[in-house]
C-alpha cells in the first residue's frame, strides 16, 4: 500500500497544556529532521500546520510531532508524504495531561 499524500496536517489540543504542533520529515540523504513550530495551541484551540510554511521540502516523508510546553512532546504513528498544494488534510487530536499525553489521528480528508 502506498504512502498517502497530504499537504497539511492539523492539530486539535484537547488537554490540560499548552502544543506546538511541528512537522518530523525525512530528507532525500535519509536524516530525520524537526521542522520549526506554531505558535501556541491552547486547550479547546484547533490548528492547522503547513509542512512548507515550516520549511518542510516538497515530496518529503512527514509525521506530526507535538511540542508540549513543560512536558512530554508526543510523535505520530502515522507517516505521510508532503505535496505542496494538496487539499487532503490529516486530523489530529491530543488530549491528557503534560506528563501523560495520547496523540491520536482522527482522519483524514
Amino acid at each position: 500500500m502506498a504512502i498517502q499524500k497530504i499537504g497539511k496536517l492539523s492539530l486539535h489540543n484537547g488537554g490540560g497544556f499548552v502544543a506546538r504542533g511541528q512537522v518530523a520529515y525525512i530528507d532525500d540523504n535519509g536524516e530525520k529532521h524537526l521542522s520549526g513550530s506554531t505558535g501556541d495551541i491552547l486547550l479547546g484551540q484547533t490548528n492547522d500546520i503547513d509542512p512548507g510554511a515550516l520549511g518542510v521540502p516538497n515530496g518529503s516523508i512527514i509525521s506530526l510531532y507535538v511540542f508540549v510546553v513543560w512536558g512530554t512532546d508526543n510523535e505520530a504513528r502515522q507517516s505521510f508524504i508532503f505535496e505542496q498544494g494538496s487539499k487532503v488534510k490529516a486530523n489530529y487530536t491530543i488530549t491528557g495531561t503534560t506528563l501523560s499525553n495520547t496523540l491520536g489521528l482522527i482522519n483524514v480528508d
